[in-house]
Parts: C-alpha cells; sequence; structure tokens
C-alpha cells in the first residue's frame, strides 16, 4: 500500500478485524467502503507530483500501484492474517506467481510439494524450467523426503496444505525449519484453510497467499487474489514485481471482496461444521473407498491437522468405487450440488477433478498424488445440511448403480 492509512485495529477480535479493519471513509462520511474507480490522481501542482514520484509525500499515484479501495481490502485481510503486509493481486494464481518469481532467479532451485493445483503444477513444471530454475516435487508429508531434496542453491519452497484435492498435509513448521536452514523461502498457499483456521506465518512461513476468489468472496461473482507477508521484504521485492508487471487488483473486486469479508468467519463456520457431518456420512457408504478431510480422525495426518488448523475446512474429498462411470453417475444425479471447478462458495459444489482441475497433470502424477478417475471434491455450502445429505444420497444410489 503506498499510501492511506487506514483503521489498523491490532487489539481488535477477529470479527471486529472483518467488518472494520482498514477503513478509510473520504469527506462525505460513507458507511459502506468506498469503491474509488479511477484509474490516475490529480495533484494540487507539479511539485506535489514530483514529490509523489520521488516518494517524499504520501498519496496515490496510479491504480496499477495502489487504490484507495484496494488499499482498505490489503489492510483489512493481513489484520486478519497476522501479517505486516498484504498486496492484492488480479487472481489468485497471480499471487502464486508473483510470490515465487520474487523469490528466485536462473540458476536458483525450488522445492514443492506434489500436491498441487493444476496452474500451480504448470508453473513448477513447465513454466520455471524454462528460465533455468530447477524444480524438485516432493511429497507433502514425507520430512525426510524434504531434507534430501533441499539444495545450496534452493531459495523457495512451495506448498498447498491442505492440498488441493487430496487433503494431504505438509507439517508448516517443520518444514519452514528445513528451507531456512538454506537460505530458503517458504510460501504456503492456505486457500482450502482459509486465514480464519490456518496461519501460516505464525508457523514460520515467510509468504501467504490466496486466491480470494474462494472463501473470501464466497459468493461466486470476482475474481481477486493476496499476497502476505513482511514489511520489508513485500516492499522492496514484491511491490515493484506487481507494478511493473501489472497484475492489478480491480477496485470494483477490491470491494466485493471487502463485503465478502464482513461474513467470512460466519460462512466458513458454517460450511465447515456441514462439512464435518457429511465426511462422517461418506465414511459409512459400502460404495465409498475412502473418505478424506483434515479433520475426520480416520485423515492419514489427523493428529497434524488438529496441532495446526482450527478447523476442517469446506472442503471434503472422496473416492468411489466403479472409477470415472460412478463419479459421472454421481456428480450427474444432483440436485442442489452444482458441477462446477470453483470452491469455497455459499452453494455447494461438487468437482471431478481428474477430467477439469487436474486434467492437464499427467495420469501417472494424479495417480501418485492419489487423484483417480473415481475421485470427487465436494465443497459444502451453506444450504441446509438434511438437504445436502438427501441429495448426496441420491448421488451415491446413482454411482452404485455404476460400480
Amino acid at each position: 500500500m503506498d499510501s492511506g492509512e487506514g483503521k489498523r485495529g491490532d487489539n481488535w477480535g477477529v470479527e471486529t478485524r472483518l467488518v472494520r479493519g482498514g477503513l478509510m471513509r473520504s469527506t462525505f462520511g460513507e458507511t459502506s467502503e468506498a469503491i474509488f474507480l479511477t484509474s490516475g490522481y490529480v495533484y494540487d501542482s507539479a511539485e506535489q507530483a514530483a514529490a509523489r514520484f520521488r516518494g517524499d509525500e504520501p498519496g496515490f499515484l496510479y491504480s496499477r500501484y495502489a487504490n484507495p479501495t484496494v488499499a482498505m481490502f490489503e489492510q483489512r485481510l493481513a489484520l486478519l492474517e497476522g501479517a505486516e503486509l498484504c498486496y492484492g493481486t488480479a487472481s489468485g494464481m497471480a499471487a502464486v506467481f508473483a510470490a515465487l518469481m520474487t523469490a528466485i532467479k536462473t540458476g536458483d532451485h525450488v522445492v514443492a510439494s506434489r500436491a498441487l493445483f493444476g496452474s500451480c503444477f504448470f508453473i513448477l513444471t513447465q513454466l520455471l524450467p524454462r528460465y533455468g530454475i530447477e524444480v524438485t516435487l516432493v511429497d507433502g508429508p514425507d520430512l525426510d523426503a524434504w531434507r534430501a531434496a533441499v539444495k545450496p542453491n534452493t531459495r523457495a519452497a512451495f506448498v498447498e496444505t491442505p492440498a488441493n484435492p487430496t487433503m494431504g498435509l505438509v507439517d508448516i513448521e517443520a518444514v519452514a525449519g528445513i528451507v531456512h536452514g538454506v537460505g530458503a523461502k517458504l510460501i504456503v498457499d492456505n486457500v482450502f484453510a482459509t486465514p480464519l483456521f490456518q496461519k501460516p506465518i505464525a508457523l514460520g512461513a515467510d509468504l501467504v497467499v490466496y486466491s480470494a476468489t474462494k472463501h473470501i468472496d464466497g459468493q461466486g461473482r470476482t475474481l481477486g487474489g493476496a499476497i502476505l507477508g513482511p514489511q520489508k521484504y513485500l516492499a522492496e521485492q514484491v511491490q515493484p514485481f506487481l507494478r511493473h508487471t501489472g497484475p492489478a487488483l480491480s477496485p470494483f473486486n477490491a470491494w466485493v471482496l471487502l463485503k465478502g469479508m464482513e461474513t467470512l468467519q460466519l460462512r466458513v463456520e458454517r460450511a465447515s461444521a456441514n462439512a464435518l457431518e457429511i465426511a462422517r456420512t461418506l465414511e459409512k457408504q459400502p460404495n465409498v473407498a475412502r473418505v478424506l478431510y483434515p479433520h475426520l480422525p480416520s485423515h492419514p495426518q489427523y493428529e497434524l491437522a488438529k496441532r495446526q488448523m482450527t478447523g476442517g475446512g469446506s472442503l471434503v474429498t472422496f473416492e468411489l468405487k466403479g472409477g470415472r462411470p460412478a463419479a459421472f453417475a454421481f456428480l450427474d444425479a444432483l440436485d442442489i450440488i452444482d458441477i462446477s471447478n470453483n470452491l469455497g462458495d455459499a452453494k455447494s459444489i461438487g468437482t471431478h477433478p481428474a477430467s477439469t482441475t487436474h486434467r492437464a497433470m499427467p495420469e501417472e502424477d494424479r495417480l501418485r498424488i492419489g487423484v483417480t478417475e473415481g475421485t470427487v471434491r465436494l465443497s459444502i455450502g451453506l444450504e441446509s445440511l438434511a438437504d445436502l445429505k438427501g441429495d448426496i444420497e441420491t448421488g451415491l444410489t446413482a454411482a452404485a448403480a455404476k460400480a
């Protein structure tokens, strides 16, 4: 943020931060945050313009650099995360790419957990190697694999935890200790856990990234992303990259995300409570091979999940017996739950990762992380729990006929 100090509220509770954090009112005294739909700003004099560009006087210059509405969003999310600074981006993938590219250069080495969203997998395995950056993928839960993978020139480590869609966890504190030993920065994609249920910076992460498109908006309206971390690093390394490459968050989108944050806790807690009950129900179904939910005792990393996450989140992944035919039959039979590739919405959503979000990943890699043809990911929303259970029962009946 270049200027415009809003209400910080470091001593406020979470609920107050979500509603009032970063609030800046104009001279009109508006109740709702203002949308500053402007590309540029005017100055009282040529000397004031020069002073702004020199950095001698605070103030906004250009909305690709910073904008008052975007600044409010950034401050509010930084408050929630417990980070010194936040920069908004046009999408979650813009945040991931910027966080990686500002930490590395040609000749450097990156280590990442193998269980990745399809676009993250592309950046790490296809894009970065084109520019002379070596990438090693490891099984995220295997700390010995992390220790073996790091090199003297390792400069960044990237993890999704919980991972998309396998719900695999990475021990953030342990991996931070390993990669910090060689001077690397740990970047954590915290989108599944949300800033409510997991605090990567408190566990040792250097940077946290979000697709604000997901739970932060939470109603399927707009795109956005964010990078959070230390003031000095973000201001000196990340800000120039964002300024000059241009993945700016739209002021209107920032306003939508601000309004989404006001109800974030209410939505996420309700959706997560629904998700836990649905996970428990799915475990009892004979045509379900396995259920993956972090706060389910059967999860292979349940103890880590309870230690690292204060809630299990709104995503449930399960594997149907019968492969793709059963998975497609399940999804096609649903009446309430929509088929879509989004997540974190107030509406419940079902996805077949192998044919959508992870389609571009080679089959061998998909199977290695546990994404089979029978894998279904549910993003649980705010509908009646009884209605959701009934809809899922209908889907399971259809899937059983294909098993």
